[in-house]
Order: C-alpha cells, then structure tokens, then sequence
C-alpha cells in the first residue's frame, strides 16, 4: 500500500491559470504536475500543482519571475 507523504500544493482561480503553470514549468524544467484539486482545500478551479515541499521557495521566485497568476500554496499528506 502506498504512504502518503508531505506535498506542496499550488492552486489556481482559473483553468486558464493552471495550464498556463504547467506549459511554463515544462518549458523550464519545473518539477511537479497538474493534479485534480485535493478533497481538503476548496478553491476556484479543479485543478492544482503538486511538487515536493523543498521546492516552495523556488516556486515562488519562478511564479514571480514568470509572472503566473495562482491562489494558494498549501503543505498537505498526499498519496
């Protein structure tokens, strides 16, 4: 059975907004992947990014950088 460990989750108010991160992290060699939204966190689209929490601060300079519109970032035990 698989054990659910600490995940960074970032999420987003559009659909738009989500597939925008995920073009963007590809073309930069981001580390993550879109996911459906995780039961626990209620926000404006269905769709979030799901990384390793190590990488929170790098996620917030690349978001930044690239001027990519998110919600929330939250630290959830995921599968």
């Amino acid at each position: 059975m698989r054990k659910k460990t600490k995940q960074l989750v970032i999420t987003f108010s559009t659909t738009t907004a989500a597939m925008a991160m995920e073009k963007k992290a590809q073309e930069m060699g981001i580390f993550g992947r879109l996911i459906p939204l995780p039961s626990e966190i209620s926000a404006g689209c269905g769709l979030s990014w799901k990384t390793k929490p190590e990488e929170k601060e790098k996620m917030l300079v690349f978001l930044e950088e690239e001027k990519l519109k998110w919600e929330a970032m939250y630290e959830l035990e995921l599968y």
